[in-house]
């Protein structure tokens, strides 16, 4: 059985963690063009807001559910 404190677990850690917000960012900004994209195709001004806030919302929980699981590991 692995000792709990080893020393590779830190560096782990946040390179899981720099990947997350990563891929926070990639998700807000995708979410971003597509709203842009829906409001261009249905010729409506709200579709870019409210894309833009549901993909930052599944970004915090995306981050919250890898958060966990690095606590849990």
């Amino acid at each position: 059985m692995k000792p709990k404190n080893s020393p590779k677990k830190p560096l782990r850690n946040a390179m899981m963690l720099s990947g997350a917000g990563l891929q926070m960012g990639i998700t807000i900004y995708l979410g971003y063009k597509l709203g842009q994209w829906l409001d261009a195709k249905f010729s409506k001004t709200y579709f870019e807001t409210l894309s833009t806030l549901s993909a930052v919302f599944l970004a915090i929980y995306m981050l919250i559910k890898q958060v966990i699981k690095i606590n849990n590991d």
